[in-house]
C-alpha cells in the first residue's frame, strides 16, 4: 500500500535511512538500491519535459488545401482597413436610413444607426463601419441596393 503513493514512499524511505539527508532534485534520496515498485520510476520519467506531458502544446493538424484558424485570423488582421461612407441625400426619410443601416450592417444598434444617419444629414458624410476591403464592398453594394448613397475609401492609419 505504501508503494502506490509516491509521497508516502518518500516519507517511509526517509525513515528507513536516518543518516541520509534528502536533497531537492536527487532521485536517489527517495530510495536506495532496487525499487520495490515500478510505479515510482515511471512517474518520475513521465514528468520529463518534451516527452508528451500535460503542459506540451497541442499540435494543430490541417488538411491539405485548408488554412488553420491562426492563419485566417492573421490574414484578416493583415488586410488594410476600408471605411464605408454614407452620403446625405434628400430623397430617403431618416427612419428608412436607420432601418437599412440596421438591416445591412451586422451588429448595428438603433443608437449607432441614428448617430450615423444624423452625422450624414448634418455633415453630408459619415463613417458607417471600418472593415476589410471585401466586406466594405459588400456593405456598400447592399446600401446602394436599398437606395442609399454610399462609397468606400481606404482608412488612413488603420482607424
Amino acid at each position: 500500500m505504501e508503494a502506490a503513493v509516491p509521497s508516502r514512499v518518500a516519507l517511509s524511505a526517509a525513515s528507513r535511512f536516518p543518516n541520509r539527508h534528502a536533497v531537492a532534485g536527487d532521485r536517489s534520496s527517495i530510495y536506495k538500491g532496487r525499487c520495490q515498485s515500478l510505479a515510482i520510476p515511471m512517474a518520475l520519467s513521465a514528468a520529463a519535459p518534451g516527452k508528451g506531458g500535460v503542459l506540451d502544446r497541442p499540435v494543430e493538424k490541417t488538411t491539405p488545401g485548408r488554412q488553420s484558424e491562426f492563419d485566417v485570423k492573421k490574414k484578416r488582421k493583415m488586410t488594410p482597413p476600408y471605411r464605408v461612407m454614407l452620403h446625405n441625400d434628400n430623397y430617403n426619410r431618416r427612419e428608412y436610413v436607420v432601418q437599412v443601416l440596421m438591416k445591412v450592417i451586422p451588429g448595428m444598434t438603433v443608437d449607432n444607426a441614428v448617430n450615423i444617419m444624423q452625422e450624414a444629414h448634418v455633415n453630408g458624410l459619415s463613417v458607417v463601419i471600418v472593415c476589410s476591403q471585401s466586406e466594405a464592398e459588400e456593405h456598400c453594394t447592399s446600401l446602394r441596393g436599398n437606395g442609399l448613397r454610399s462609397s468606400i475609401e481606404p482608412a488612413s492609419g488603420g482607424c
